[in-house]
């Protein structure tokens, strides 16, 4: 007798969701090096917008912001809006995707197969950073010890944080220092 089942309609089903959200994250890091170049360019044109953003307000700027940034990389790298992207030293693999939390590399129960011990369907999240870091002109910089997450930080816009913060930056070192030989 033929078994009787509940219709499901195609891509619905939960593994369904699961990997397609996985094959555009792990599309990502296969193409970081472009990604990377893209987001070097990105950053450039936000910096140049500085005036703008500055003009307006960037509290004013945040709303919006935060909704592109969050459709487009949530799409693109499964984001957390965690507010301190570091995707750009992470082989675009983003860590917050980690069941663990783990900021700065993976744990110790990576199965064999670099799927993750928590989520055993789920690639490692770390495997991935590092696959993705090896492809990339700033490579080594997943060597580098991330800061705990700054949880009053979740989901505002990483992009103009890091836009105002290079932008002052910037201003800091056009400023002239203050010739302290000369004093009498």
């Amino acid at each position: 007798m033929a078994k009787i089942t509940v219709y499901e309609p195609s891509g619905t089903s939960l593994n369904y969701r699961v990997r397609s959200r996985y094959s555009i994250r792990l599309w990502s890091v296969r193409n970081s090096r472009l990604l990377e170049w893209f987001y070097h360019t990105f950053a450039d044109a936000l910096l140049a917008l500085h005036p703008v953003w500055k003009l307006f307000g960037y509290q004013r700027i945040e709303g919006p912001m935060v909704a592109v940034e969050k459709r487009i990389k949530a799409f693109m790298f499964d984001c957390r809006m965690c507010g301190q992207c570091s995707l750009s030293s992470t082989g675009m693999s983003c860590p917050m995707n980690c069941p663990k939390n783990l900021r700065n590399g993976p744990c110790g129960g990576v199965r064999a197969n670099g799927h993750c011990e928590v989520e055993p369907e789920m690639p490692c999240v770390w495997v991935q950073a590092w696959q993705g870091s090896r492809k990339m002109n700033s490579g080594d910089s997943i060597l580098n010890v991330l800061p705990a997450v700054d949880h009053s930080l979740s989901g505002t816009s990483s992009w103009l944080r890091v836009t105002s913060e290079t932008a002052l930056e910037r201003d800091m070192k056009k400023q002239p220092s203050p010739d302290i030989g000369n004093a009498t």
